[in-house]
């Protein structure tokens, strides 16, 4: 086993997204990682483009990985574990992207004491501007959970939470660009409703969420701050808020993850 080596099992969506920023960010060496995906066309398409390694069955790369990514779907993930079981070695991290697919059952399946990190990426990881959620396991230690947020880095912004909020994390993050999408659509045809041309109006929404993200992201005031500063007495903004108060828009976007949150709950196995 080479501690350099990584391996990622699955080159849909999110493992391409996880093979291509690593090796953006210069944290791993293209001859260094090893593909696998039973889409055999799909995983020939990104190795070629990134100019790395194949593999036709687990034993050909596990054995020779520290670092393992298990990037399918949730659905698929048992049958693989089992699978991957007899290549299992000591010192290796199990690095899982299944959603509802707990530390203890991924250790269940695998042999005892397998160092095991789960994580709940959400889309604009796709783009290197994601949000991780990460927990590990009792076998993890500090410097191995470390060099996963390292190569993470390349794909978002890693934040560790204790598994229990997990399910936390898919309602509000894991599900949040949803509610960010929802909210530009309907800002858009509100533009169009008072005249606004529909890609004038799409430009300007898109550039008022970026800014908006912006200025919380560099500065230290809290949102509600930075809305004041908006907000003048008896404006347009002030009555523009009082019509979204009273319609629930706070209540109804809270209860949406919430329910999320639930279903999440409903979902996970192990």
């Amino acid at each position: 086993m080479d501690n350099d080596v990584i391996g990622i099992i699955g080159c849909g969506a999110m493992g391409s997204a996880l093979a291509k920023g690593m090796i953006k960010a210069g944290c791993i060496e293209p001859s260094l990682l090893y593909l696998y995906d039973l889409d055999k066309g799909r995983m020939i398409q990104l190795a070629e483009e990134l100019n790395a390694n194949t593999a036709d069955k687990p034993a050909d790369f596990i054995p020779l990985c520290k670092h393992i990514f298990i990037a399918v779907k949730p659905q698929d993930t048992e049958g693989l574990l089992y699978a991957i079981k007899p290549f299992v070695q000591p010192d290796q991290v199990y690095i899982s992207i299944a959603a509802g697919i707990t530390i203890s059952f991924i250790e269940s399946c695998l042999s005892s004491g397998t160092k095991v990190i789960r994580l709940m990426p959400n889309t604009p990881c796709l783009i290197g501007e994601g949000t991780i959620a990460l927990s590990t396991g009792d076998a993890v230690t500090d410097e191995e959970r470390r060099e996963v947020e390292h190569l993470l880095k390349s794909i978002g912004l890693t934040m560790r939470l204790p598994e229990k909020l997990m399910d936390a994390a898919t309602g509000l993050s894991g599900t949040g660009p949803a509610y960010v999408y929802l909210f530009i659509e309907t800002m858009i045809d509100a533009g169009v409703s008072v005249g606004i041309r529909r890609d004038v109006a799409a430009k300007m929404v898109v550039q008022n969420v970026i800014g908006a993200a912006r200025m919380l992201e560099t500065n230290a005031q809290h949102p509600a701050e930075l809305r004041n500063i908006v907000t003048s007495p008896a404006g347009t903004t002030s009555s523009a808020l009082l019509v979204l108060e009273e319609s629930g828009f706070r209540s109804c976007l809270i209860k949406a993850v919430r329910e999320a949150t639930r279903r999440s709950e409903e979902l996970r196995l192990g």
